[in-house]
């Protein structure tokens, strides 16, 4: 609902706060909010409607005395139970109850906050993982596009797989990591997102256990949460998840699948070593323990490539691999890739024609073409140069202005830097403070509850002379909130 699109009139010789009490009505009547829901708190709508908050206190006291609104304890101002009254005779389904019946758990608060935010216009996205509109190929894109509109042979559904071509050009693509993969072996997906998805459906039951790295990207997400499942996250040091600790954890949880995120991990940036990755290998290979490799950062490499992955060393078909186009190429484009046994990719392919019918014919068939052409590896090896001075302005603004209160690793690649406050530091405050301020930062505590004094910062969204303005004013804010 704090999806707001619309502004009162300041022309109008109608007062702005009976603009706002008409709006307001119109969205009820209309039943897009309907009983119970709950409206954005006053600050939000002041923002949104760009007026003073005593302007949005005004109309909200209007509705409230007419019956539209009403205030609950703990839960705000909602939709009154009553309002129906006021302007129909048949009183409407109660949308929320379906809402909150809904088998699929949503976003946490804050995530939902930074996903709205995202989108604010002039905002400066100091916390967003994906590449920024100046390293998305616009112009290679209209090229590949217009070159693929000549192959299209079809405009229809593709293979429950994928497109044929696109699969082959991925099983040449990791070819020279190491893994050998048959087109067979390899699921055409929406987005490496989706592959997890279809996971959490296609192949665990309720009640299994996913071991992960602590903290971790997918803790942010409920995917497996709402299949039933619970993530019990491992601790990490630099080399990346302690494998020394596998089995005892495997020994507490029974674990059905371990998730693990090695080459610049999302939130930490931290680099699994070649050492530690065979160690993980073994390990799970002993206790038949199958492993979601999410190498979604891997061609992101800014000093030195990346070790093999997991799934080059795999002998034995335990590992799920997972690649994507969306880090390095463009997140709209939607395509990434699970490689497998032929099996598991059989019945989760089934899976997805359940759910889309299979991933868009358009941009499987622009995959396939910027894999052939040689012109991705172009535009990776590009985009490293970009990222590489990024990084460095990223990392001249934070010795600048956060070296007394904050402590943090430079990565060797991906997108993310692990931010930890030395000092006490109210993070929600800071978080509203700075969006306030058109700053949008993501708190640590969402990839791990714990982790209530670190940020997840990226430099690879916003532009070199944004990261330096935007952490200059975001150490201004954090030293008036230190403890």
């Amino acid at each position: 609902m704090a999806q707001l699109d619309w502004k009162p009139d300041k022309a109008s010789p109608v007062p702005l706060y009976r603009q706002i009490a008409a709006y307001v009505k119109e969205k009820i009547a209309s039943t897009e909010w309907p009983v119970n829901s709950k409206i954005p708190p006053q600050r939000t709508l002041a923002r949104a409607f760009e007026v003073n908050r005593s302007t949005v206190v005004t109309a909200l006291e209007e509705l409230t005395a007419e019956g539209f609104l009403e205030g609950r304890s703990g839960s705000g101002t909602v939709v009154a139970n009553s309002s129906w009254t006021t302007l129909t005779a048949v009183p409407p389904p109660d949308w929320n109850a379906y809402v909150n019946a809904g088998i699929h758990k949503p976003n946490l608060p804050t995530i939902q906050e930074i996903n709205k935010a995202e989108f604010h216009p002039g905002v400066i996205r100091l916390g967003t993982g994906e590449l920024g509109p100046e390293l998305q190929p616009r112009e290679w894109m209209r090229e590949v596009l217009g070159r693929v509109s000549g192959k299209l042979e079809s405009l229809g559904y593709e293979q429950p797989k994928g497109l044929p071509a696109l699969r082959e050009q991925i099983s040449l693509h990791v070819k020279p990591l190491g893994i050998e993969a048959s087109p067979s072996a390899v699921l055409v997906v929406s987005g490496a997102l989706q592959a997890l998805q279809l996971i959490s459906l296609g192949i665990l039951h309720r009640g299994s256990s996913i071991l992960l790295e602590k903290p971790s990207y997918l803790s942010s997400l409920h995917l497996f949460q709402s299949a039933g499942m619970r993530l019990v996250g491992m601790p990490m040091d630099g080399q990346g998840l302690i494998t020394s600790r596998l089995q005892a954890y495997l020994g507490q949880h029974q674990a059905a699948m371990l998730y693990t995120i090695p080459s610049f991990h999302n939130p930490t940036g931290i680099l699994m070593t070649a050492q530690r990755r065979q160690e993980l290998l073994k390990v799970c290979e002993a206790e038949r323990l199958p492993i979601v490799e999410d190498d979604v950062y891997r061609e992101l490499w800014l000093d030195t490539p990346a070790p093999p992955p997991l799934k080059a060393a795999d002998k034995s078909g335990l590992v799920l691999y997972l690649g994507s186009m969306s880090k390095t190429l463009s997140p709209g484009l939607r395509i990434g890739w699970l490689i497998g046994p032929e099996p598991v990719i059989e019945r989760l392919a089934d899976i997805k024609m359940q759910t889309d019918y299979g991933s868009s014919s358009l941009s499987q068939w622009a995959a396939a073409e910027w894999l052939a052409s040689g012109r991705y590896q172009e535009h990776i090896a590009w985009v490293r140069g970009q990222l590489k001075k990024r990084r460095e302005a990223a990392k001249l603004a934070l010795d600048a202005h956060f070296s007394d209160m904050a402590a943090w690793s430079m990565p060797s690649g991906g997108f993310y830097i692990w931010l930890r406050f030395t000092v006490g530091m109210p993070i929600r405050k800071l978080f509203e403070r700075a969006l306030e301020a058109g700053i949008l930062i993501n708190p640590g505590s969402v990839y791990d509850q714990g982790a209530t004094q670190y940020l997840r910062l990226s430099y690879s969204y916003a532009a070199p002379d944004e990261l330096h303005s935007g952490l200059s004013r975001l150490a201004e804010i954090a030293r008036t909130l230190a403890e």
